[in-house]
Formats: C-alpha cells, structure tokens, sequence
C-alpha cells in the first residue's frame, strides 16, 4: 500500500473512532500510525512491541482494545493461520481479495493476487447461485529456504 493509500486508511480510522465517540489518546495514536505504517502481517504481541518503540507508554491492554475496532472497521483483518495467535493485515483495506501462502517452518507471509482465481471464483458462485462477499485462500508449505537448505534461517528460536 503506498504512503496516500496508507495515510487515508488511518484518516478513515480516526473518522472510525471519532464515530464512535472513542477518544484518540497518544497510545492509540502510536497503534494507529505503527498498524498503517507498516505492510507486514503482525500479531498482537508484535504490535504492542512495534508501538512501544513510538511511545514507551502504550499498554497491553490498549492494544488489545484496539485490535477489535481496526477489524471492525474493515480496514484491518484479523487472520486465523492455525497458530496458538491470531495475525492482522493491514493491506486488508486497499486489497480484500489478496490471498496468502505461509510458511508452516518460519512462519514468513506472502500476498498474491490471482485474476485466474478471481475468475473461477466468479464462475463457482455463479454455477452455485452464490455472489461474492468476500474470500479468502491460505495455501500453507515451506519456503524456498527450508526447501533448499533443509532448515530456515528466519524461524524464530525460543
């Protein structure tokens, strides 16, 4: 997502906030610029982490109150890869149709986008009598490191 698509994203969230009577303090100010400054999947640890480089103060507790309300207003999702965690992408808001390929090793994201699966997406739900809200494809393997080097230099080591 470029640097407009990315600074209209966080005005449509203040927009959000301010909607819903929610008061902008400096620890979610710190959330909000560090979830749209940022293209990478990331958990809720991670952000709390990222956010508290911006501003040591910002809480546990406030991230994950605010996690809840970047979903809801659509601009953030909330992704379910089958980990003990839950991941958010913040390039749900200009892509809602992207899809993902995980690594199962070192747990490395990637986007892609298909017009072919657009198209059998399209022809399946007409067949089907369905129309189309939304999708989502997760395809899950290894990457080219771990195929190549039987290991992955990235997997995070407790």
């Amino acid at each position: 997502m470029s640097g407009c698509d990315k600074n209209a994203a966080k005005l449509k969230f203040m927009h959000f906030l301010a909607h819903k009577n929610l008061r902008i303090t400096s620890q979610r100010q710190a959330i909000v610029d560090t979830v749209f400054g940022t293209d990478q999947h990331f958990t809720a640890e991670q952000l709390l982490e990222w956010s508290r480089r911006r501003d040591k103060s910002v809480s546990r507790a406030t991230v994950y109150r605010t996690l809840p309300l970047l979903t809801e207003s659509g601009l953030v999702r909330e992704m379910d890869f089958g980990k003990d965690y839950k991941y958010y992408d913040p390039n749900y808001a200009d892509h809602p149709n992207h899809n993902h390929i995980i690594c199962q090793e070192c747990d490395t994201i990637v986007e892609f986008e298909s017009d072919q699966i657009k198209q059998v997406e399209g022809e399946m739900c007409r067949k089907l009598g369905f129309s189309v809200k939304t999708h989502r494809l997760q395809i899950t393997g290894n990457c080219e490191q771990l195929k190549r080097l039987g290991k992955c230099a990235r997997k995070k080591v407790c």
